[in-house]
């Protein structure tokens, strides 16, 4: 039995969601190890896009089951209203499924995504807009000039040599600097990725007084909600794997697939950027046992030990 009437109904107007939604899947099951920073590095990347986002936007966290430290952050920064939908997932359902979810709820006409370790600077969000608006068909746009394999970018390649002279360029546009910083964040050891610089190139596109890299990364990324409802569900079977489902889904559907000609996003890996990241360089001891645990051998059995651990808390929460 109902008595009297819902307050509710006499409510005439709700909230509308605003025409970008920024998506962040977060995973940080335990503090320590790798992890250790995890925590620091997620504030960093959210205080980014609270920071350096030049326009309206609704943020959604996808929580894949994290320790309960990590759960109470971003209750505590979803209640201060920093963020506006937050989903705390009772078991990992991997990237892919967080991104089934996300991408399936968020409101926005476009939707950003992010990893929970990527840094954003002021402007991001503005240039990304700017090539889907300068660009026919532009399905995804990341914010920072990088290389990517040309098989997922075949339309995009495609397209640009079918335009007139001087729309498609090859050559090696990217500066080191650039190049680098991203390489370093993603482990790369300086000589190998010296080598990966020199012997490789560079698409670049000149449309509509816009210039953009041919290519595009899934680690971040700006899109339409359009888009998105042509290619989810995708398979979700690991916790971080098949990514490339995406990718291969926007090349096929004859989208382009572009990267910003500067750096508005930063791939910052397990650690914070700063003094933070220099401690194990304080002493000479230090610095010969980083050389020790670094010699072929020796790291391929620290790395395997390491994984057959987590593998085991892994599965074990599961």
């Amino acid at each position: 039995m109902r008595v009297g009437q819902n307050p509710a109904k006499q409510v005439t107007t709700v909230a509308q969601p605003a025409d970008v939604t920024v998506t962040v899947v977060n995973f940080i099951p335990f503090i320590g190890g790798f992890y250790e920073q995890s925590a620091e590095v997620l504030e960093y990347c959210l205080q980014s896009i609270w920071e350096n986002t030049d326009q309206p936007f609704d943020l959604m966290v996808f929580d894949n089951h994290s320790c309960r430290p990590v759960r109470e952050l971003l209750l505590d920064l979803y209640e201060q209203e920093k963020i506006q939908y937050l989903v705390l997932s009772e078991k990992n359902i991997g990237k892919i499924g967080a991104w089934n979810y996300m991408f399936g709820a968020a409101q926005g006409s476009y939707i950003a995504f992010a990893d929970n370790d990527i840094y954003f600077q002021k402007g991001w969000l503005a240039a990304s807009l700017e090539l889907f608006e300068a660009f026919p068909n532009v399905g995804m746009v990341t914010g920072r000039p990088l290389r990517t394999p040309e098989v997922f970018s075949s339309s995009t390649l495609e397209w640009g040599k079918q335009q007139p002279p001087g729309v498609l360029e090859t050559g090696q546009f990217l500066d080191w600097e650039t190049f680098w910083e991203h390489a370093l964040s993603t482990g790369f050891e300086l000589k190998k990725a010296q080598e990966r610089f020199r012997g490789g190139q560079d698409y670049r596109l000149n449309f509509e007084d816009k210039q953009a890299y041919v290519g595009s990364a899934h680690f971040q990324f700006l899109t339409h909600k359009d888009l998105l409802q042509r290619i989810i569900p995708l398979p979700s079977k690991e916790p971080m794997r098949g990514e490339r489902a995406f990718d291969i889904a926007v090349n096929q559907l004859g989208y382009l697939r572009l990267t910003t000609c500067e750096p508005y996003v930063r791939h910052i890996g397990n650690r914070l950027p700063g003094p933070a990241t220099q401690t194990r360089r304080a002493s000479k001891g230090k610095s010969l046992i980083r050389r020790l645990i670094w010699l072929p051998g020796i790291r391929h059995v620290l790395l395997w030990l390491h994984d057959q651990i987590f593998r085991l808390y892994f599965h074990n929460a599961e």
